[in-house]
């Protein structure tokens, strides 16, 4: 069964909607479980910030689909144009849907659930992967260096914002009352 999930681009994608979401949810009590280390908060959420809480998606999509490019890329003469500006897309459009989505029920009901948080992440997952797959198969790409640089970039400041986050609502985390790392 493995081996035909790593021999398709769809398949591959389509089970990175768990496995994604199994990965960043393990992510999610990183940073408490590993006694609160600061190297440890510049890839796992360090509070209940929406912007720390992007974390788990954004470093679990972008290993999903790079190792995918990895293990099998030029093994079956996947394009790397195309593979790259999908993985790019499923990046943004996952972290973009975490939040654009929390705020909407937050603002319509004045509540937040935890269940709904998760299915959230869950929906952000799934709507990253497919807009990244649509990428693939329908875009002529980008240059693989080019998205390289762009995660890079994203990775960078997610970690920047970590340790030196803006006062801004975005930021903050309403359960513990602190900005960043404690």
């Amino acid at each position: 069964m493995i081996q035909n999930i790593i021999k398709s681009p769809k398949k591959w994608t389509l089970w990175g909607i768990p496995a994604i979401f199994a990965i960043g949810s393990g992510m999610h009590f990183l940073y408490d479980l590993l006694g609160k280390n600061p190297a440890v908060g510049a890839i796992a959420p360090v509070n209940e910030s929406i912007w720390e809480h992007i974390k788990l998606a954004l470093l679990p999509v972008i290993l999903w689909w790079t190792l995918y490019y990895l293990l099998v890329g030029e093994k079956h003469g996947l394009d790397s144009r195309r593979w790259f500006a999908g993985a790019l897309t499923a990046t943004i459009v996952s972290s973009i849907a975490i939040p654009a989505m929390y705020y909407f029920y937050h603002g319509a009901t004045g509540k937040e659930w935890m269940w709904m948080d998760i299915l959230i992440f869950l929906i952000a997952i799934a709507e990253g992967q497919l807009a990244g797959l649509h990428i693939y198969y329908r875009s002529s790409g980008l240059s693989p260096m080019l998205v390289l640089g762009i995660l890079a970039g994203l990775v960078v400041i997610f970690i920047l914002f970590t340790y030196y986050p803006p006062h801004i609502p975005f930021f903050y985390d309403e359960t513990g009352g602190f900005y960043g790392i404690k």
